[in-house]
This record gives structure tokens, sequence and C-alpha cells, in this order.
């Protein structure tokens, strides 16, 4: 039986892949605070696994597909952002942010990242490309922080300045706890919350091949045809289809930006429907291995590049994006 059967209601696979989810996140926060290394290993994957589900899922809430009471998907929405570190963000911002890229068929950002790369300080620009060449996401973690500090850096956003104090205030006290109880726990968790950054950054890296539109500037009007040219469904595998579920089948983004109401467990019937195994943008995330560590310092630079596919190729100038995530809204 597939997760997609309808011998399984919808109730059920939504109830239970979030029960799952956060099984998945209590017990990986217990098995990296006891002693065996062999099971601090295993309960730092279970994190990382649990922080991915977490932010589709969140993905999911922000669509609605959830729940047919909206306030329950915001309530459970806002719940999985409290896992990810995505909550500094409110729920409207997220959702204003994510619905926008829909909508305009865009990646926005908050400010021009190729010139803020390329005109940085030279001694400052050092130290980002010595912690990126190392897999350390410092510009993904400073989009956070510009999240995080938003209420003291926008007017318009000053009236969050509290909320932004008390949610540091408490995941601050609650890593303290962490440290307390076990040190190590505090480290592997952040081991655990660098490893899902970085894999969360790279299946959004790939999914388009829009120019980045600064908010508040001017962009050109983007039609439909655009955005299924500029979309590729990024699957885990394509032989083993129950793989995709490690993203909650967040790689069939044709399907998913072909219909944004589809929810997760029917977007490879969906595409099937729509591209069979050959359309769709279809780009397995294996085959973007070694463009998204080739590239993972030129596209800070340079853009996203270009993805015209041909067939049974992997494009080579496809660089992929960065600071696309839609946990942190401009």
């Amino acid at each position: 039986m597939t997760v997609s059967s309808p011998l399984v209601s919808p109730l059920f696979k939504n109830v239970g892949a979030i029960a799952y989810t956060f099984a998945m996140y209590a017990l990986g926060i217990g098995l990296i605070l006891v002693q065996p290394w062999q099971l601090n290993g295993l309960g730092v994957v279970l994190l990382v696994h649990a922080l991915v589900l977490s932010a589709t899922f969140t993905h999911e809430f922000i669509h609605g597909n959830i729940f047919k009471d909206r306030r329950l998907n915001a309530f459970w929405g806002q719940v999985m952002t409290h896992l990810n570190g995505g909550c500094y963000a409110t729920w409207d911002a997220l959702v204003e942010h994510h619905f926008n890229h829909h909508l305009h068929h865009a990646d926005f950002v908050g400010f021009d990242f190729l010139k803020y790369f390329n005109t940085m300080n030279p001694w400052l620009r050092s130290i980002y490309v010595v912690l990126e060449w190392l897999y350390f996401p410092i510009f993904e973690f400073e989009l956070r922080w510009r999240v995080i500090l938003a209420p003291w850096l926008e007017p318009e956003k000053r009236s969050l300045r509290w909320r932004a104090i008390a949610l540091m205030l408490y995941r601050t006290t609650l890593f303290i706890l962490l440290a307390w109880i076990s040190l190590k726990g505090l480290v592997l968790y952040f081991v655990a919350y660098i490893s899902f950054v970085n894999i969360m950054r790279f299946a959004d890296a790939f999914h388009h091949t829009y120019e980045y539109a600064i908010v508040g500037q001017a962009f050109p009007k983007r039609d439909r045809t655009y955005e299924q040219e500029h979309t590729f469904s990024n699957l885990v595998s394509i032989k083993y289809p129950w793989l995709n579920l490690l993203f909650l089948n967040f790689g069939y983004h044709n399907a998913h930006h072909h219909n944004m109401s589809c929810p997760w467990y029917e977007l490879p019937e969906l595409h099937q429907k729509l591209y069979s195994e050959k359309g769709g943008g279809l780009l397995p995330l294996p085959q973007l291995v070694s463009n998204y560590h080739h590239f993972r310092l030129y596209r800070l630079f340079s853009g996203q590049g270009d993805a015209i596919l041909d067939e049974g190729t992997t494009p080579g100038s496809f660089t992929g994006g960065v600071g696309v995530s839609f946990l942190t809204p401009p």
C-alpha cells in the first residue's frame, strides 16, 4: 500500500506523518544525550530527518494543504517553525513571502545578493568564502539573523520587538538547558541543525532558475509558461518513489507549481498524470550533487545560472540559487 492509496484517509496520512515528525525529533534529542557515540550518530541523523520534515510540513501548512480549517493550518505551521527555527518570522510574513513566489513567479530577496558579495569588504568576504567552502552556510545564518533583528533594523516592524525578545529568551533558555544536561548534546544539535540547513539549501537551490527579484523594486511580469520553463522537479529517486517522502514529496516541484493546492501525498500521481517520467523539468537530486559542490562559492557571486535540459544530461551551467528559503522572508 502506498501513501497515495485511497484506502488510507487524508487525515490519517497527515496526522501520522506529523506524529512521526515529532517522534523522530524527540528520539533524536534523546539519542544525542546518551553515552554511546553510535547512538549519538543515529540521533543526529534522526534530528536532521525531523527538521527537514518540519520544514516541508511548514510549506504544506503555508498552502493550507493539511487541514480544512485555515486556523489549524496556521497553528500547526507555527508549531513546525518552532522546531526548525523559522519562528522568528511572523506566520503572515511567511505566507505572504511564499505566495508572492507563486503568484509572481519570482524568488524575492531583501537586497541584491550578488552586489552584496561582490562589493563586500575583502577581509569579511574571505571569511564568508572560507566558511562556505567548508560547508558552513554562513550566509543562510546571516539571513536568519536579519529576520531576528528586523524589528530593530526596519521601522515598520518595530512593533515586533517584544515578540522577538520573547522568542530569543525562550530559545536561548532551551539551549542553555540542553548544554546543562549535556554539552556534547548541544554540540551535536548544532551539527544536526547545520546539516539540516545545508540539505534544505541543496533542495531549494535547483527548483528554479528565476532571476532574483528585490522587494520594493520593479520586476518583469511573468506568466505560467515562464514558471514551468524555469521550474525543475528534483526527485530523490525515480526508481524508488518512496524515498521522495524524505522531503515530503517536495521534489515534485513542477506538479506543485501547476497546482499549489495539491497535498503532498497526491503530488507523485499529479506529476505522473501531467508529465510522466520524462517531463516536468525532471532533474533528480543525485545528479546535482556535483553541481552543488562545484558551484558552492560561485553561486554567491554570479547567480543561479541556466538549466536548459538536454536528453539524459545534467546542465553544467546550473549553478543553483542561494538565500531562497521560504523560512527566511525578506
